[in-house]
């Protein structure tokens, strides 16, 4: 342990902590901008600079470790006008129409000025500039509002082991770019959305896609259904001020209602179904030998990755569609026969956690009812935005429930938001086919947590079955090369591109710097959706009774030949550049 002094405080930490830790430690708040615990602690943007008495210069707190004795001043005269001098510097060369930003009101860079009291920027001289990329169906990318802080380019690289954008020229002409100056769209950019979550402007944001929305509530002919992913409700309250692990679904329903949707309906049935057709493939494989592990499909930035990276490998990856838009199959089938709605009034809005599934409902056989399954995804900031622009006052909403008939959904449903979820409900269904027996224990503690990779061997009746999990792209890249290289033994792989699984997806809420570095945002949100599976009535995905009616009355067998045409898909092989290329 070292003891050192910050303000007048003793302090006593680990060796090996930051000044900028130790301070936090006591409540004493040091500004930072560049700073993202475990991926970018460069020290580059010199926002959390302090003096210590010994040292020649203010140094970065958020690299400087401690030492014994040590005595730091976070907030004298030289540090403040320091920290004023960065963010002038910074904001002299940053598009400054924040009234109009994406991020107005939740910009660390905004906050920052507002906190130093900046009313005029004191240098005031040339500024780079260059063109926006909308090029992609899910992100955007606005270099005029980059403040070069490198969070991205870190996140990109080291979390997730993509290297899709780094840092090119140098001195002013620096700049956050792409592979030969390409679109995200055209580089292997997988359209997680996880550097837009490290952004702490609005350099990077979603496809915005609630003009859209607004324009289908607003017709007359359309008839507009809307489904929610089981994280949304995990993440929406945080949104209007909640506290981290609130579950909003019942103020989600009302507020959905209230903003104009026909019908309300719950995407964790559409993973029930999920379910029985991955299931099913899965026992199928499973029983004859054939093209073992397979590996899960619901994540589409991992099927974007997998069709960039790994091509020779798409025969392993289950080829079911995501919940989302079997589900969007089906509402334009099945539902609309059932109602007697004719499909093509039918406009199915998906609230996702995810940025991808808005390149996901663009790619082709995605149409098995002869219609896109899914018109249009937003994401959970959009349907907050929404929320606000209806005036609703969300905190204040009273509870309602999903509409009937296809708003049924199970436990195992909820749990698919989170890592290890996938894998556990379908081991719930897989288990009882396979033993003929009822399980009263359904919780996998072993595919549960936040290891970035989670294996274990299951016994099913006389069989051992070999499984893996894997959240991250970084932790997938290792699973995949294991199985490339003929290493790997497994049956069954879940895979989702974002460290956490969907509760931390690049389509919900943003939270600061701070924040992440402090809260274990993943478990409070992944909470959420655990204590909805175990206060479930229903919790294996087979027993539903939605599902069962639909399979008895429309589809057949899981796995036939109506249930293969409507919920199944195909993969592509893409061609992959990346600035490792160079």
């Amino acid at each position: 342990m070292v003891k050192l002094t910050i303000n007048g405080k003793t302090v006593e930490v680990e060796e090996g902590t930051t000044i900028l830790e130790a301070a936090r430690k006591v409540n004493i708040d040091i500004p930072t901008l560049c700073f993202l615990k475990d991926i970018n602690e460069a020290g580059d943007c010199r926002m959390c600079v302090v003096e210590v008495e010994g040292m020649r210069g203010l140094v970065p707190s958020c690299i400087q470790k401690v030492s014994e004795g040590m005595v730091v001043n976070t907030a004298t005269d030289e540090v403040i006008e320091a920290r004023k001098t960065v963010l002038d510097l910074i904001l002299s060369n940053h598009e400054r129409e924040c009234l109009t930003c994406v991020r107005n009101g939740n910009c660390e860079l905004q906050n920052l000025a507002q906190e130093f009291c900046l009313d005029d920027i004191r240098y005031k001289g040339e500024r780079i500039s260059g063109p926006i990329d909308d090029k992609s169906p899910s992100i955007v990318r606005n270099p005029n509002k980059c403040i070069l802080c490198r969070r991205c380019v870190s996140t990109c690289k080291k979390l997730q082991g993509i290297c899709a954008i780094d840092v090119m020229e140098r001195g002013f002409a620096s700049k956050i770019g792409t592979y030969k100056d390409l679109s995200l769209n055209d580089v292997n950019c997988t359209f997680c959305g996880q550097c837009i979550e490290s952004c702490p402007v609005g350099a990077l944001t979603e496809k915005d896609s609630v003009t859209e929305v607004w324009k289908a509530l607003r017709n007359p002919d359309k008839y507009v259904i809307v489904q929610t992913a089981p994280a949304v409700r995990a993440g929406l309250g945080e949104e209007f001020g909640m506290p981290i692990g609130t579950n909003s679904c019942g103020k989600m329903v009302t507020a959905l209602r209230d903003l104009g949707f026909d019908k309300v309906f719950d995407t964790n049935t559409g993973a029930d179904f999920t379910i029985m057709e991955e299931g099913t493939e899965f026992l199928h494989r499973l029983q004859n030998n054939e093209t073992l592990p397979m590996i899960t499909s619901c994540c589409p930035a991992w099927i974007r990755y997998i069709e960039l990276n790994y091509p020779d490998l798409i025969p392993h990856v289950s080829t079911c569609k995501s919940p989302h838009q079997m589900y969007g199959a089906l509402l334009k089938s099945y539902y609309a026969e059932k109602e007697g709605i004719d499909p093509s009034k039918i406009y199915v809005v998906s609230v996702m956690p995810c940025i991808a599934k808005k390149f996901e409902r663009t790619r082709d056989d995605q149409n098995g009812a002869g219609y896109e399954d899914v018109d249009a995804v937003i994401t959970t900031r959009e349907l907050a935005r929404m929320i606000k622009q209806a005036h609703i006052n969300f905190v204040n909403l009273e509870d309602s429930l999903f509409d009937d008939p296809m708003g049924e959904a199970t436990g195992a449903a909820a749990i698919f938001g989170v890592t290890g979820g996938v894998m556990e409900a379908a081991l719930r269904t897989v288990q009882e086919k396979v033993t003929g027996n009822a399980f009263e224990k359904l919780e996998y503690e072993s595919v549960r947590g936040e290891k970035g990779i989670k294996r274990a061997t299951l016994q099913m009746g006389e069989k051992e079955v070999k499984v893996v999990v894997a959240s991250g792209l970084k932790n997938a890249q290792t699973i995949m090369e294991e199985i490339a290289s003929g290493q790997a033994d497994y049956d069954f792989v879940e895979i989702m591109a974002c460290p956490g699984g969907c509760v931390m997806g690049g389509g919900q809420p943003i939270r600061s710097s701070k924040d992440r570095a402090t809260i274990d945002i993943r478990a409070k949100r992944s909470e959420v959706l655990y204590n909805i599976d175990e206060k479930s009535v229903i919790r294996k995905s087979h027993e539903n009774p939605v599902l069962k009616k639909v399979y008895e009355e429309y589809l057949g067998e899981p796995g036939g030949e109506k249930a293969h045409h409507l919920l199944h898909t195909s993969y592509v092989r893409r061609e992959k550049y990346n600035l490792n290329d160079n």
